[in-house]
């Protein structure tokens, strides 16, 4: 037998149940990405990005950031951040990925409670299980539901601090979070607010500062804003109080212990941030196109309820949903099936993301090949 018998075997079974994985190049018109502004391969960014490497930026950190690899475009990037953002201070990381479990591995401490929503990202998992504070889930967005767990915490006789961590938008599902309820909650309980803005940057709020900008200068609301989806680069920002940035420098060992971002990168995402302020239109367009694609549905395709530019089609099996994806692939439509364990079993689904890369015909030939793969046979 095979030393990895087992692992052939469980991808044996991922195979049958339709749902193993596999990488394939992208192509057709672009309804996958997250490259929701179409900055990615902009000029504009890649004209900051040979401007950055004719003055000398550097294209890796060679270090982490508290040996060598601190640079003062990560630095520059930091400033600018934490003011375009409105924040104290901000803290440029490798990406959501490892910003998110350094968030809730480092801050909250043993004694304190992270409630957190029933649908946040898996790498907020992960932060919480190498942390030690106690973690409960609330039904998705319901706040009731946190309220009612807030209080059964605090009445049970525990004194630490309360984390309520939450997604401005979620990349699945397409929905918003109910912000204004949920800040009001975490300042009735004195708890402090973890916002990840993944897929709001750029796309929602004031010059795209994201859903929870009103709230963004509080001591108790700590942001977080991805450099790999609307802004078109990678990495990551965090954004809040000054003292919670400081304890991330010296407590998140996704921070201490990696090679930095490549200040290259910082360079670029300087640039996407000016892009947000100095072209607003690329955010006026992205919302006249979701307003589109939403007409162009109605009463064919359901929707959620709220208007974003993430589109879930629940189709239920993960089969049938493999199958209509790869359908709409062959007519030219980068669209790809989701599958659990990314969402829960018997919601498999056809994840629609609208972006500025595809041409306005592209978009309405999308939406009428879709309504032909969804018909009933």
């Amino acid at each position: 037998m095979s030393l990895l018998t087992r692992h052939a075997e469980a991808l044996a079974s991922l195979e049958a149940r339709g749902r193993r994985r596999s990488l394939i190049p992208a192509g057709g018109h672009d309804f996958a990405s997250n490259d929701y502004l179409g900055l990615a391969q902009s000029p504009e960014l890649l004209q900051a990005a040979q401007e950055a490497l004719a003055r000398g930026v550097p294209v890796g950190a060679g270090a982490s950031r508290l040996l060598r690899g601190n640079h003062p475009e990560h630095e520059a990037l930091e400033a600018e951040a934490a003011a375009f953002f409105g924040t104290q201070a901000a803290l440029f990381m490798q990406g959501g990925f490892v910003a998110n479990t350094a968030i809730l591995s480092a801050l909250p401490r043993q004694g304190d409670l992270i409630l957190h929503d029933a649908l946040i990202h898996a790498s907020s998992h992960d932060g919480m299980r190498l942390g030690r504070a106690e973690t409960q889930a609330f039904a998705h967005n319901d706040v009731q539901d946190a309220e009612d767990k807030l209080r059964a915490w605090r009445e049970a006789g525990n004194t630490g601090l309360a984390w309520l961590c939450f997604e401005s938008l979620y990349s699945m599902d397409g929905d918003l979070a109910p912000i204004d309820d949920l800040v009001a909650l975490a300042d009735r309980f004195g708890a402090i607010c973890v916002v990840d803005e993944a897929h709001a940057t750029g796309v929602f709020g004031d010059m795209g500062r994201g859903l929870s900008h009103p709230f963004a200068d509080r001591e108790n609301v700590l942001t977080l804003h991805t450099g790999g989806k609307g802004l078109g680069a990678s990495g990551a920002l965090v954004c809040g109080d000054a003292r919670l940035i400081d304890t991330l420098i010296n407590r998140a060992r996704g921070f201490i212990f990696a090679t930095a971002p490549a200040p290259l990168t910082a360079a670029i995402l300087r640039a996407s941030l000016a892009l947000l302020q100095s072209q607003p239109e690329r955010q006026a367009r992205l919302q006249a196109r979701i307003a589109k694609v939403r007409a162009l549905c109605a009463g064919r395709i359901p929707l959620p309820a709220q208007a974003t530019q993430i589109l879930p089609v629940i189709i239920g099996g993960d089969h049938a949903t493999m199958e209509a994806a790869a359908a709409l692939q062959a007519q030219g439509f980068d669209i790809r099936g989701i599958r659990p364990p990314t969402v829960p079993r018997g919601t498999s689904r056809l994840r629609i993301s609208l972006t500025l890369n595809p041409s306005d015909d592209a978009v309405a030939e999308m939406v009428a090949a879709l309504c032909t793969v969804l018909e009933p046979a």
